[in-house]
């Protein structure tokens, strides 16, 4: 997402949402202030989870071991009032440890259905990117169709739900890359870069006062939200209005990266309609009930990074995909 005013200022919409939905937004404005108890910086990473959340999509979080990954999501939960687990990908983790199995009862001489940490609210499946792409392929399932089957009955899973993924860099030792099937799932990617000095000073000196990450409660992050606000929240978004130029803007931005040279895949018509998501959500969450060009501009690059694959010799020359949406994002005129 590239700078944009803080969400809720400037003059509110009156078309944006009913006083229930006023209360949900200024319920999640306050998370923000929560996160920033415990998590330094980050910003960009915590409006990319309240967009999901509120798109009902899942994210993708990037960056290397020690920049507060995990941190977020945990705070993230606690300031939301919603259930969380957390699951370790590691090479030998197996589909039925993340979606649950069949377990024999020997009290009741037959198989009962235990459930997996996937029946969450919020699942932090962390270093995603660790694991064979046969236990990352168990997510998706219950990332696209918010179910589990095991032994041939589906069950649903809890709503809200969304998966939190962390990856390292995929240069990193003893990772999988994600499959492009399993990367479109997933609504937003946000890198979460090393922090800048003073932040990184204030990181050190939270410590050295007995910050303990282990315990959010003594950082004084309180449950400020609820799942009734983020239900309504969600509502309210999906009243936003989308007028035809901007949906005929979002459609020109996909089909201007699947005719760009240095990519040999551009963004399906799903990550389409994931941005116009996405940029509903962020348009909601500044006070407006509807869509301009900028918010869509906003999001584009988190929506729509993970999706765009470069050509080999591409990469050979320095070509970066941020690089290739941004001359797109240049070159497709914006509507009036």
């Amino acid at each position: 997402m590239t700078e944009q005013p803080p969400p809720g200022q400037g003059s509110p919409d009156p078309a944006a949402g009913t006083p229930d939905a006023d209360a949900a937004r200024a319920a999640l404005h306050a998370v923000r202030t929560e996160v920033a108890k415990a998590v330094v910086g980050q910003d960009q990473a915590v409006s990319g989870l309240i967009v999901a959340l509120l798109a009902r999509g899942h994210i993708l979080l990037e960056g290397v071991p020690g920049v507060a990954k995990t941190l977020l999501v945990r705070t993230l939960a606690t300031a939301l009032s919603i259930d969380t687990k957390r699951v370790q990908f590691t090479p030998d983790l197996m589909p039925g440890d993340v979606t649950g199995s069949m377990i024999y009862d020997s009290g009741r001489g037959e198989f009962a259905f235990r459930p997996g940490p996937v029946f969450t609210n919020l699942l932090l499946a962390d270093e995603i990117n660790r694991t064979p792409p046969k236990t990352q392929s168990a997510l998706l399932e219950a990332m696209e169709e918010r179910q589990v089957t095991v032994d041939g009955a589906s069950r649903p899973l809890p709503s809200p739900f969304l998966v939190a993924a962390t990856q390292n860099p995929v240069e990193y030792e003893g990772t999988y890359p994600l499959p492009e099937a399993q990367l479109d799932r997933f609504l937003m990617k946000v890198t979460l870069p090393l922090p800048p000095r003073e932040d990184e000073v204030q990181v050190l000196e939270r410590h050295a006062a007995g910050f303990d990450p282990r315990d959010l409660g003594a950082a004084g992050v309180q449950p400020v939200a609820s799942p009734q606000d983020l239900q309504a929240a969600s509502a309210a978004v999906r009243g936003v209005q989308v007028s035809p130029e901007v949906v005929g803007y979002v459609v020109d931005l996909a089909r201007a990266t699947r005719e760009a040279p240095s990519l040999q895949l551009g963004v399906s018509p799903r990550g389409a309609t994931a941005l116009m998501s996405t940029a509903r959500a962020w348009a909601w969450l500044s006070g407006r009930g509807f869509v301009t060009p900028d918010d869509v501009k906003a999001l584009a690059r988190a929506t729509l990074g993970h999706r765009v694959a470069l050509r080999p010799e591409a990469e050979l020359e320095g070509v970066t995909g941020d690089s290739v949406l941004e001359s797109v994002l240049t070159s497709v005129p914006v509507p009036r």
